[in-house]
């Protein structure tokens, strides 16, 4: 085998790894996007829930409207929440809102004990469950990329075509501690 043959054959084996890798940017950049829509989904479905639970508590517990507005407008800072930081801190926000009135309605026995608001209280549960799952789905997905993009020498392959390490979606401590209250 000739020098120029061994030449020849160490520059395909570098162009190989080289979209090898590439690909795996691609592919691990991909999956944090389909992630984050996963919890894009989620999110917008606990949106949905709340007018209709504010509307169940507001016949209930009309005095209480500095709460329901509270809680109205901390899911409007998150709807338009713009970064993931954004996000996770308007989500927290929410979530805290969302604990004080479930707090709230523990005062009116008659709201506890209609259907409609039964029933919002396991959708939202179930809404909460999924989010959880998807935000652990996501920053799996995120760890993940961020470590292979830091890693040598796969890091200069991500420092060329311009990736950028991906957020956590990160929630308050003391809201991973203590999960919203919806059941009595």
């Amino acid at each position: 085998m000739s020098y120029l043959q061994i030449i020849v054959a160490i520059g395909v084996v570098v162009v190989l790894w080289f979209i090898l890798t590439y690909n795996r940017f691609v592919t691990l950049r991909n999956r944090v996007k389909e992630a984050w829509a996963d919890i894009d989904v989620q999110l917008k479905r606990r949106y949905d829930l709340i007018p209709n639970l504010i509307e169940t508590v507001k016949g209930y517990a009309s005095h209480e409207r500095e709460l329901l507005e509270k809680v109205t407008e901390a899911r409007t800072q998150a709807m338009g929440a713009q970064t993931i930081k954004e996000r996770g801190d308007a989500e927290n926000m929410l979530s805290q809102t969302l604990k004080s009135l479930f707090a709230v309605s523990e005062n009116y026995p008659a709201l506890r004990a209609t259907e409609n608001f039964l029933e919002l209280q396991k959708e939202l549960t179930d809404t909460e469950d999924k989010i959880q799952a998807s935000r652990r789905f996501y920053n799996g997905n995120v760890r993940d990329f961020n470590t292979i993009l830091q890693s040598f020498p796969q890091n200069a392959v991500a420092g060329i075509f311009n990736f950028k390490a991906a957020e956590f979606f990160e929630i308050a401590e003391a809201a991973e501690k203590e999960p919203v209250k919806v059941s009595f």
